[in-house]
């Protein structure tokens, strides 16, 4: 998983990089996804010298960037129909809504494997 967070960073942050340049830096707003892909770069950068500490942190965020995304991510329906105010703002946000949803997955998959890694583990231990 620290590679995966570390390379998930670097994918938001250049998303966020290119939607800031699309619309021709008329906002930071379009930096929020390089944001949360620095914060999360660093965690994984964390990850590489504690697994546990780096991969927990990087997933709160990306739940909090989730939440974060939504409000656009719903307007997918008005981006369809042509009628969404800021186009590009809600395509990024569904790119990185979905990015995280699937880093979340993987994440939550990592931890239930390792789980049941660990108890496949501890009765051989305990015969010894």
């Amino acid at each position: 998983m620290p590679r995966t967070t570390i390379g998930l960073g670097i994918v938001l942050i250049v998303v966020g990089v290119i939607a800031y340049v699309a619309t021709s830096f008329a906002s930071w707003t379009a930096l929020i996804p390089a944001i949360l892909g620095a914060i999360i770069l660093i965690c994984g950068l964390i990850a590489l010298k504690n697994q546990k500490l780096g991969v927990h942190i990087a997933l709160v965020v990306a739940i909090l960037g989730i939440f974060g995304t939504g409000m656009n991510v719903m307007q997918v329906g008005a981006l369809i129909a042509g009628e969404a105010e800021r186009p590009a703002a809600v395509i990024t946000s569904i790119i990185t809504f979905v990015l995280l949803i699937i880093y979340v997955i993987m994440g939550v998959r990592s931890f239930i494997a390792a789980r049941r890694w660990k108890n496949s583990a501890q009765p051989e231990a305990a015969q010894q």
